[in-house]
């Protein structure tokens, strides 16, 4: 059997409806864990899971704001009687608001803080809880947070998503720090995904030339690609493999790192 072999794990995905979460769990599906998608996008979400369903993996979807605790209780009290545990957890939900600092707005930055900040918190704490012994889980396992490549490298319209996410690495280190001297069987690491094809890198793209940062959106990809040493964007696929090595037995000797899945950009 692979390593790489999830059969019989169940999975929850956070922010699953579109883009990277949606890869994730379509991965893990194909790895053969059962998926929940947690999402506030309904209608998406939901059409995520029935086409995941449909290539014979048991998916579902649980509404789910990151930044509101009862909703956390109830997707995860939902994924483990709807799928019969709770082995992976996978926090991807997440925004970016760019700015100028001097054009920051103090409404976006909060926004960024609960979601990207609060909402990984929540994650963590609710999947710890049930997957720890005597939990409502307890059979321990992995949680993966969605950092970025801007927690690692200086780019600029991002300051205050890149706090947000230098935060996420800082909280998972000390999540697997305290999971592992607790005893709670439970590895806690994050990935930082660079560029990757999704819409909200173009959308950040765009917001390179509404600065003033480049000439055009596309001027703006251009030199990003310049800057990589692999020489291309990202795929949410390859964002997704990782996490699923994250996720799997593979890993199993891995816990508190970071893993780039940006092309070498920020090397």
């Amino acid at each position: 059997m692979s390593v790489y072999e999830l059969t019989g794990r169940k999975a929850m995905v956070t922010g699953g409806a579109r883009g990277i979460g949606a890869a994730v769990a379509q991965a893990l599906a194909r790895a053969g864990a059962a998926v929940m998608i947690g999402d506030v996008l309904e209608a998406e979400g939901k059409a995520t899971a029935d086409a995941i369903a449909k290539t014979g993996v048991t998916a579902g979807f649980v509404k789910l704001d990151v930044t509101d605790e009862a909703d956390w209780e109830a997707a995860i009290a939902t994924t483990i009687a709807e799928l019969g545990g709770l082995d992976v957890l996978v926090n991807n939900a997440g925004i970016l608001n760019a700015s100028l600092i001097v054009d920051t707005d103090p409404a976006d930055i909060r926004r960024m803080n609960d979601i990207n900040i609060v909402g990984t918190l929540l994650g963590l704490k609710h999947g710890l809880r049930a997957m720890r012994p005597g939990g409502a889980a307890a059979n321990g396992g992995s949680i993966v947070n969605l950092s970025s490549g801007a927690a690692l490298i200086a780019y600029p319209a991002t300051a205050g998503y890149s706090a947000t996410k230098s935060a996420v690495d800082r909280i998972t280190r000390i999540a697997a720090q305290e999971a592992g001297k607790l005893g709670y069987g439970v590895r806690v690491n994050c990935v930082y995904p660079g560029f990757i094809g999704t819409s909200m890198a173009f959308g950040l793209a765009a917001d390179m030339a509404r600065v003033g940062l480049s000439d055009s959106a596309d001027a703006a990809l251009d030199q990003v690609i310049a800057s990589t040493p692999l020489g291309r964007l990202g795929e949410v696929e390859e964002v997704a493999d990782v996490i699923v090595f994250l996720a799997s037995d593979a890993s199993r000797f891995i816990t508190g790192a970071g893993l780039p899945v940006d092309g070498g950009l920020g090397t």
